[in-house]
């Protein structure tokens, strides 16, 4: 029964992975701002993760005890977008989540997130990341 719905999924198109989709899906180390970017090439990515800053990639959104891994994308056939389904984690706590990404330009992209902010801790997975040039994943 998996073997015909993968493959009725091929035969329509529509992609079932990551890296099915992904060819042409972000690439790099990117960092919510520009500044944690140029303390990541001078330092180390290590040292801005520790310092609880969250990092994204291909592969997802990643901090300390807190990941949310990509497990499907679909590009937008008409805007430099990608609809991604991700399985987040934090310690206790596994959630999915629904993500759209768009690259505003060649070093900015826009993430929302349908999961709401955490009235708590403030924290999301929306925001503005920036490409770090020059910065690879430790």
């Amino acid at each position: 029964m998996r073997i015909l719905a993968l493959a009725a999924a091929a035969a329509v198109g529509l992609p079932w992975s990551v890296a099915s989709a992904a060819e042409d899906f972000i690439t790099g180390v990117y960092l919510a701002t520009e500044e944690l970017c140029g303390q990541a090439k001078a330092d180390s990515l290590q040292s801005v993760i520790e310092a609880g800053n969250t990092i994204l990639t291909a592969r997802g959104i990643e901090s300390i005890e807190y990941n949310c891994e990509f497990v499907q994308v679909t590009k937008a056939t008409r805007a430099p977008a990608w609809l991604v389904h991700a399985v987040c984690q934090e310690p206790g706590y596994l959630f999915p989540d629904v993500l759209s990404i768009v690259q505003l330009n060649a070093t900015q992209i826009d993430l929302v997130s349908v999961t709401p902010v955490d009235s708590e801790s403030g924290g999301g997975n929306g925001g503005s990341y920036f490409l770090c040039d020059g910065v690879a994943l430790p």
